[in-house]
């Protein structure tokens, strides 16, 4: 009797492993791309037939609306009385626009929350020559299916798309825990989505829809839910993406170059230069005597005697990185490239709509002619990136507390370890996060930190003669939010409420013991790690 069944059953084997297996599907630069977990396996033109159901994009041309008509809505404010408030805030808080849109709240967009009535909702789209689904208010449902050619062209045209983009490399950086961006850097700016599957309503299918940095519109449907799409397909992505020059290359960074030293003269052969902008080969003549060839492409300026930089914040990143260090190993650049533009968001000064800092030793050293193509190349993969949570400093050869050291990254990097890894080494407190939003995931504890650090101290004699004891090297204390406390291994950060009660201080003990014991059998035992604990700390 069970032969039957069971000749079904291989036979079912191979369908239910293709159906596992099956590739993710791009649109993109007008082709249809399908990709396995590490690469692209098959590609053709784009099908006008191809269809996608819309799923939580339909928020973004709700947002893109806001924007382009200068809306100025109430915040939605959380009070428990919807389910669907899990993906907006908690009871009691609010959110924002632009959070609303990483977090995909719809009770945000809702358009009758937001006042916007069909016609006009017609007319304004109509005018821009949408589709006809998006004419249609009462289509912007999950459901709705659409073409993928017609989602990419109107993505391609939609008013608001800068802004957009700049607030979507959130959804990157908040994806996998952190894993994500680590993988792409900053070439990714898109909306996710998720449905039921076409097959199977007990199943999901999920993707996104955006843009890369440069603009160009791009749109992913696969097996599982958004975020499962992007773990597991990063790899492939990041292969396939193009590295370019973003759109937005940041405003001005206004720089005194060679600032601690006094010009004497600039000349153009032998032609000593008066004030104004400069367009070709220099060459610059100090107080000190020294001299130096330089190259402007009408961004510097000869302004009262001081030579005067005025770049796109990342064309700065390039020629910083190009003069303190290298582009190569290239994970150490996009660690160093990231420790470069947030020391700038952290130490420049305001002046009209440009930032201002000097170059120096004592800042950041610019280079004087402009970025070498693999400087910008490293600079456009991590546009945009900052870290939050720390101050960043960083030296040629000597690491310390918050501080990468070149040399150091240049180890790591050649040992295999990524950017994301190199940074959390130099600056375990800090979190990768965008330019305009720097928001840190590790809320700094300095006391507690300080307590532990010191209790170390007394505790090694015990601790060492524990099997599977290992100290650790650098970690950080952060504040729990909400729940129970816990350790982050792989950033190696404890979350505790803080160090004031013996409570407080018997959770950061025992968090701290589950990450020293973390490669052995024991550092999973709660009763042994709670007893060490507490031996330590009360008796």
């Amino acid at each position: 009797m069970l032969r039957p069944w069971l000749g079904w059953l291989l036979c079912l084997l191979p369908a239910l492993a293709t159906a596992q297996d099956a590739p993710l599907r791009l649109g993109f630069n007008g082709e249809l791309l399908s990709l396995n977990r590490t690469q692209v396996i098959a590609r053709e033109p784009l099908p006008a037939s191809l269809q996608t159901p819309l799923g939580s994009v339909w928020k973004l041309f709700v947002y893109a609306w806001l924007v382009d008509t200068g809306e100025h809505e109430s915040a939605y404010e959380c009070r428990g009385q919807s389910k669907e408030e899990v993906y907006c805030c908690t009871a009691g808080n609010k959110i924002e626009r632009d959070q609303a849109l990483v977090k995909s709240c719809g009770l945000y967009f809702e358009p009758e929350r937001l006042g916007i009535n069909a016609p006009e909702w017609r007319t304004y789209w109509q005018a821009r020559q949408a589709p006809s689904w998006l004419q249609e208010l009462p289509s912007l449902q999950p459901a709705t299916r659409v073409s993928v050619v017609e989602l990419l062209k109107v993505l391609s045209i939609l008013p608001a798309q800068d802004q957009a983009r700049r607030v979507l490399l959130d959804v990157v950086l908040n994806a996998a825990d952190g894993n994500v961006v680590g993988e792409l850097g900053s070439r990714l700016r898109v909306k996710t989505w998720s449905w039921l599957d076409d097959q199977d309503a007990a199943s999901r299918q999920g993707g996104f829809a955006g843009w890369t940095v440069d603009g160009t519109a791009i749109w992913a449907g696969g097996r599982g839910t958004s975020q499962q799409v992007l773990r597991d397909y990063a790899p492939a992505l990041s292969a396939l993406l193009p590295v370019v020059w973003p759109v937005d290359a940041g405003r001005c960074v206004e720089v005194e170059l060679f600032s601690r030293y006094p010009l004497q003269c600039v000349l153009s052969g032998d032609r000593e230069v008066a004030s104004g902008p400069l367009r070709g080969d220099y060459r610059v003549e100090f107080a000190n005597g020294n001299a130096l060839d330089i190259h402007s492409d009408g961004e510097l300026f000869l302004l009262d005697g001081k030579l005067v930089a005025r770049l796109d914040r990342e064309e700065y990143v390039a020629r910083v990185l190009q003069r303190e260090a290298s582009s190569e190993p290239v994970e150490a650049a996009k660690a160093l490239s990231v420790a470069i533009r947030t020391y700038l968001l952290q130490n420049a000064t305001r002046n009209g709509d440009c930032l201002s800092i000097d170059d120096s030793s004592q800042r950041q050293r610019v280079a004087p002619r402009p970025a070498t193509e693999a400087s910008r190349r490293v600079a456009a993969w991590t546009a945009d990136l900052v870290l939050a949570g720390s101050t960043v400093t960083y030296h040629s050869e000597q690491p310390g507390p918050d501080k990468l050291s070149w040399q150091q990254a240049v180890e790591q990097a050649n040992a295999g370890q990524r950017y994301d890894a190199i940074l959390l080494h130099a600056y375990p407190r800090a979190s990768l996060s965008r330019w305009g939003n720097p928001v840190a995931s590790c809320e700094a504890l300095p006391a507690a930190q300080d307590w532990l650090q010191k209790q170390r101290s007394s505790w090694r004699p015990r601790l060492e003669s524990e099997v599977g004891y290992s100290e650790v090297s650098t970690f950080a204390v952060c504040r729990l939010a909400f729940g129970r406390p816990y350790v982050d291994r792989e950033r190696q950060r404890i979350y505790v409420r803080g160090v004031q009660s013996l409570q407080d201080r018997l959770d950061l003990t025992h968090e701290y013991l589950h990450l020293a014991f973390e490669a052995h059998p024991n550092g999973q035992d709660e009763h042994y790690i709670e007893g060490l604990a507490r031996h330590l700390l009360l008796e």
